[in-house]
């Protein structure tokens, strides 16, 4: 046994040989010596910092950041540690706390590329992205080859809209690392961006040749196939992902929109849930001490909550339960928006109506709307698809009448006008601040220019249904003379029901409107993406939900052409039926 004075030339030999066999890849070894050494000197710096380091890249995040903490408490004056901390609380998801140890590492170091990169990755994971892009421009500029800043840059480039810089970083790394897979899978997500589908898969098909293991390539993959109208293989690829990483939430959810898109409800609404784990969805989670009801246990009796989530449009389709959950024998409870508070009060099955926001009564259990599916274990044929379960008042109905019929050209009698009355929707609501949902509103939301060849079509009046940011497009287009607009005086979903009550036909893109159009049986032809929304599911011109509803589906990513010329086909029809007017 070594005497104590010998103690510090020992452990320097050997940390001097833990290094040089981490070095030569026997990384078990390595660490032995390592943890002999914190036995012998628990406070050992260099030995907490290694072994830490070493952890981190064996992938084990927790035990790294404890070490690089005892490292820390004896020596707090080392930026590269902060800044590996930094890396460690990232890959926590502790990303508050990645950012106080990257700025840390850059007080003591201020040009330090790596504390740079990993304050990056910690401000984009707090949605900061401009902030993230000044973090990853600052490393690139001080090591222009710093492959990882470039992809990790592409990532908030994406986050900003801005795809298509996004693929030009992702090609600068790619030009530093060849054969770097996470840029090649990212280089898939900006390609994916710009829809551009084909090419993103084979983006996709590169990162897993590389690294077959890739669970994120493998599901980025899946959402590339879904572009391409290829579901099967999709789930496929989900499945090889949550073979690699059971417990990823976004694979889950992109499985429950596949299987559901599918029609395959049994599966598909077990998986939905999946949800409310994801970081979008799962601030909104509702935590009440009351049981979550699933369709699980008796609620004869008892008086449940139920709750909107997610958008109007999932409130206004899944409110329609409420009716079913009556029949059980509950006294129910439901809490939707401001702006369909009115209109709720026509609904069945409702004992009490209460604001999103306001103090809720005592209550014995909860169900989200969008879990009421699996708890009544909805199947395409059980579909409660009876409309209208929703109503317009009838005074304000009434009114809307008059003033549309005393609009009628001035050559025109109102009692004898037969044109067809039709309202138009064009875009849903702008959600820029989120990067996934903006991506669907681009590719859900049309150009109010490109309704002009419906516009042509004769013995059809058309009116503005139009809210939101895009509404301002009819005001300075030329269209503005041939569509009238009263959307000034709709200030919530009972107003517009009034109006779209008065109406022969709306059509819509995929957005809460058509919604209330189905909910209230009024006809309604539906604008649907390719990569059309799950509750469309798939190649179908009607819907299960909604009897009324008529789908004009893209046939091809993008091609709204096509539907523009089928929908002004099918217009022109019915303008010249003799049954086509009010």
């Amino acid at each position: 046994m070594s005497k104590p004075g010998n103690l510090p030339q020992q452990l320097d030999h050997m940390l001097r040989q833990a290094i040089a066999l981490q070095q030569n890849g026997a990384i078990v070894e390595a660490e032995e010596l390592y943890r002999e050494i914190l036995e012998l000197k628990p406070r050992h710096f260099d030995a907490l910092k290694l072994l830490g380091e070493l952890a981190l890249q064996t992938g084990r995040a927790q035990e790294g950041s404890e070490l690089l903490r005892k490292a820390l408490a004896v020596n707090a004056k080392q930026a590269p540690v902060h800044s590996n901390l930094a890396y460690a609380l990232n890959e926590l998801q502790r990303h508050g706390e990645a950012l106080a140890s990257a700025d840390r590492a850059l007080t003591l170091q201020p040009n330090f590329p790596d504390a740079l990169n990993n304050r990056g990755n910690a401000q984009a994971a707090l949605n900061r992205p401009l902030d993230a892009l000044a973090s990853f421009d600052r490393a690139i500029a001080l090591v222009t080859e710093f492959a990882v800043a470039w992809n990790n840059r592409a990532g908030v480039l994406r986050d900003l809209g801005r795809a298509d810089e996004a693929l030009a970083s992702c090609d600068r790394a790619l030009a530093l690392q060849p054969n770097y897979a996470a840029a090649w899978s990212n280089r898939g997500n900006a390609l994916s961006d710009l829809n551009q589908p084909e090419e993103a898969e084979r983006s996709y098909r590169r990162a897993l040749e590389l690294a077959p293991a890739f669970a994120d390539a493998w599901n980025n993959l899946g959402l590339a196939q879904i572009d391409l109208n290829q579901h099967a293989h999709a789930l496929s690829s989900y499945e090889r992902a949550l073979a690699i990483n059971p417990a990823s939430v976004e694979t889950r959810w992109n499985q429950a929109l596949c299987l559901l898109q599918m029609g395959r409800f049994e599966a598909g609404w077990r998986e939905y849930e999946w949800r409310w784990e994801r970081a979008r969805i799962k601030t909104d989670r509702r935590g009440f001490a009351q049981p979550l009801w699933r369709g699980d246990f008796s609620i004869d009796g008892k008086t449940i909550l139920l709750h909107a989530e997610q958008g109007l449009g999932d409130t206004l389709q899944f409110c329609r339960y409420a009716a079913l959950v009556s029949k059980l024998g509950a006294k129910v409870v439901l809490e939707v928006p401001a702006a369909l508070m009115r209109l709720m009060t026509t609904l069945d099955g409702v004992d009490q109506l209460v604001e999103a926001g306001q103090p809720l009564p005592p209550f014995d259990c909860h169900c989200p709307l969008l879990s009421l599916p699996l708890a009544f274990r909805t199947d395409e044929a059980s579909i409660p698809a009876a409309t209208p379960y929703l109503f317009a008042d009838l005074e304000a109905a009434h009114a809307w009448r008059e003033r549309i019929d005393a609009k009628a050209d001035a050559n025109a009698d109102a009692r004898t006008d037969r044109r067809l009355k039709v309202g138009l929707v064009w875009a849903g609501e702008n959600r820029s601040h989120v990067a996934e949902l903006r991506k669907i509103d681009a590719r859900r939301s049309i150009a109010l220019e490109r309704f002009a060849p419906l516009l042509d079509v004769p013995n059809v009046r058309f009116f503005s249904l139009q809210k939101g940011a895009a509404a301002s497009q009819l005001s300075g287009s030329e269209l503005s003379g041939r569509v009238a607009d009263y959307t000034q005086e709709l200030h919530d979903f009972a107003d517009t029901a009034a109006l779209v009550a008065n109406l022969d036909l709306v059509i819509s893109v995929d957005t809460s409107t058509a919604h209330l159009a189905g909910a209230l049986n009024r006809p309604v032809w539906i604008l649907n993406r390719f990569d059309t929304c799950w509750r469309w599911l798939l190649e179908r011109r009607d819907t299960p939900w909604y009897p009324g509803a008529r789908l004009f589906r893209q046939p091809a990513l993008g091609d709204w052409d096509s539907v523009m010329q089928a929908t002004r086909d099918a217009l022109a029809e019915l303008s010249a039926s003799p049954a086509g007017g009010a």
